[in-house]
């Protein structure tokens, strides 16, 4: 089982020019505003403030690269991978402008950054499929971007009812060989699967 046991932010970026020298694998978050990107970085390092939260949408507007040390534990073994947390899309508060300028800042991030791992696409699981969140996984596809899709929120749903809701979120996001994974930040649960999957990309 892998386990993150230290974590510290290292910078912002918006142009190739400035991200981090980094040799590590990079894991990056991406999704609607406020969907709980950052609190789910939080969650996943067990670092309370490492990620910025904030409850205004479009808050994130720069690529955040945090730099983390894990350990597998059956194996003794530890390492070190980069999370990125991107700038969140959909918020109609924002201008066209702005919207435009975080478009072509991320597709420059998957463009330019080859160490990239995969991609956890975070969705609400309470909200039925969003038109943004299937036209992401859509271009994932298209620039072959290994991602998975995280259920955000898991605990406002019964945990009898998930099943059927994920199914039914999968269907709606067409989604084909990608998995989904629910979680929730208030109960702590679901982390396992992810830390499961981010091991498999190492």
């Amino acid at each position: 089982m892998l386990r993150i046991i230290d974590s510290y932010y290292v910078k912002s970026a918006v142009e190739p020019a400035d991200y981090p020298a980094s040799a590590y694998p990079e894991f990056a978050f991406s999704g609607r505003s406020n969907v709980g990107k950052s609190t789910l970085i939080n969650l996943l390092t067990n670092h309370h403030g490492l990620a910025k939260t904030s409850g205004t949408p479009g808050k994130t507007r720069l690529l955040n690269f945090f730099l983390t040390r894990y350990k597998i534990d059956d194996i003794e073994e530890t390492g070190f991978v980069q999370l990125t947390d991107l700038p969140g899309y959909g918020f109609a508060e924002v201008s066209q402008k702005e919207q435009e300028r975080w478009r072509r800042m991320v597709n420059k991030y998957f463009e330019q950054r080859s160490q990239l791992r995969s991609l956890f696409v975070l969705v609400d699981i309470r909200h039925a499929a969003d038109k943004k969140d299937i036209q992401m996984l859509e271009m994932l596809r298209t620039r072959n971007v290994d991602h998975c899709v995280v259920a955000t929120k898991a605990d406002k749903i019964p945990k009898t009812k998930h099943k059927k809701v994920l199914a039914e979120l999968a269907k709606g996001l067409g989604l084909r060989d990608e998995p989904i994974y629910p979680v929730s930040a208030l109960k702590n649960t679901g982390i396992t699967q992810l830390t499961d999957f981010l091991q498999s990309r190492l």
